[in-house]
């Protein structure tokens, strides 16, 4: 019999995984919850009721309910709220093993034909999201991902780390600008974005552009990080992806972490804690949810630190091995990275990336042309999770940096002062959560772990 996990019970209620778990065998009981399927033959209506905790059958019997209680059955459709009284009995032949043989069945409101019918389009899913929340699928993937969300945060402030917030509209790029969301303005002496040419025939506020939405927090949290030396966030970053893979949406949930005082390897070694112990709390509290959304839970049982490690040379060379054909310099898409974890088991760390993959990470000293840094991709063909590094601290390298760069060393001003007052060697890193969640549920895409994905091409409902 499938396991059903604990959830308190409703003062006056019974939770239907309590009655699966086997705590009220023979009791007087009353639920209540949504039609999840229905039939019903005469005499006798079989009605499996959901709520939020699981799925129960609930048989309607003449005699044994009130004719009116009866007939109410037979007439609901799927998705009717109900209100159910009777008594639990073990039946092997049931869902879950137990049913609730009715003595009062109360439809609170009968639902209209429910859209939503068996082998429907991914774009339909998604067109009715609003309405295919409620399946069990969905049900499983949202109770994951805030024990996800929730478990990063309890290691972070177990490691003396203080949540900071940093905001959404921004001037300056991270990532590149090639992913930025223009946000406008009314403001006429704000500067068009780089590469941006005016608009004929259109007044100079309609040609302007104020901020763009944020990419990550980085810049704004190493400002942070001066004061409170061990920082993180929980917030939405935004990418305008030209990409249509599986891993890529322009809304995502990102998790960032930044310390003072930290080199790249000690970052690194909290990045495989972390991950480890995110693991541990979704396995110890899902493995029903997992089993619903028929993930193999044995590879992530499987799993412990030290992760695998690479350089990006040795990534060039596996890969072209493989029948690639990249040069010093290229990044790895989502082609490259999916056939360099399909058949890997564990994590796999990608260190010293070319120096172009960001300005602010610091060169090695002992190997300029790469970066102190560090990606982790995760196993069976889901790629990149992570993106970390150690940051320039040096001012005068920063400004080199900038200048090759080609960046407004203007616009970055305030960014350039964080080293003039005191800088330190510091390092962090970003966890895509939801693209991370995708392969601890095994999703075959990252829209099935969001509740409402947000892409270049859909922004309903």
């Amino acid at each position: 019999m499938r396991d059903y996990p604990e959830f308190p019970e409703p003062e006056g209620w019974t939770s239907i995984s309590a009655i699966q778990r086997g705590e009220h065998d023979g009791q007087r009981v009353k639920v209540r919850g949504w039609i999840y399927r229905t039939r019903s033959s005469g005499s006798i209506a079989f009605v499996v009721v959901r709520d939020t905790t699981g799925v129960i059958q609930c048989t309607v019997k003449k005699g044994r309910a009130p004719d009116e209680d009866l007939e109410g059955a037979k007439k609901a459709l799927l998705e009717s709220s109900v209100v159910v009284e009777g008594q639990v009995a073990e039946d092997k032949r049931a869902p879950g093993g137990h049913e609730l043989q009715a003595t009062g069945f109360e439809v609170l409101h009968y639902a209209e034909p429910f859209p939503i019918t068996q082998d429907q389009s991914d774009e339909w899913l998604l067109d009715n999201r609003h309405l295919w929340l409620r399946s069990r699928d969905m049900n499983a993937t949202m109770r994951i991902r805030a024990t996800f969300f929730g478990a990063f945060r309890e290691f972070w402030d177990g490691k003396g780390y203080t949540e900071v917030q940093s905001p959404s509209f921004v001037r300056d790029a991270c990532e590149g600008g090639s992913t930025l969301f223009n946000v406008y303005t009314d403001d006429d002496s704000a500067p068009l974005p780089p590469g941006a040419e005016p608009e004929p025939g259109t007044p100079p506020s309609a040609q302007r552009f104020y901020a763009y939405l944020t990419q990550s927090w980085q810049l704004y949290a190493e400002a942070m990080m001066f004061s409170i030396e061990k920082i993180y966030t929980i917030a939405p970053s935004f990418r305008a992806e030209k990409s249509r893979t599986r891993r890529h949406v322009s809304e995502f949930w990102h998790a960032e972490v930044e310390a003072a005082w930290t080199h790249n390897e000690q970052m690194m070694a909290l990045d495989e804690e972390m991950l480890c112990h995110l693991l541990d709390r979704v396995l110890e509290n899902h493995e029903p949810e997992l089993e619903q959304l028929g993930r193999d839970v044995a590879p992530l049982k499987a799993i412990e630190a030290p992760f695998e490690r690479m350089r990006y040379q040795e990534v060039l060379d596996e890969l072209n091995n493989m029948g690639f054909d990249l040069a010093w310099g290229d990044d790895f898409g989502y082609t490259e990275e999916k056939a360099l974890t399909a058949q890997r088991t564990i994590p796999l760390y990608i260190t010293h990336f070319p120096k172009e993959k960001g300005f602010y990470h610091r060169p090695d000293p002992a190997e300029p042309k790469s970066l102190v840094c560090h990606d982790l991709l995760a196993p069976e063909g889901y790629g990149e999770i992570i993106g970390g590094g150690e940051r320039v601290w040096d001012p005068d390298e920063l400004m080199a940096r900038i200048e090759e760069e080609d960046l407004d060393p203007e616009s970055l001003g305030w960014y350039l002062d964080l080293r003039k007052y005191g800088s330190v060697p510091h390092s962090g890193f970003g966890l895509g959560l939801d693209r991370a969640l995708s392969w601890i549920c095994g999703a075959d895409h990252i829209k099935h772990v969001i509740p409402f994905p947000r892409t270049m091409r859909r922004t309903r409902p």
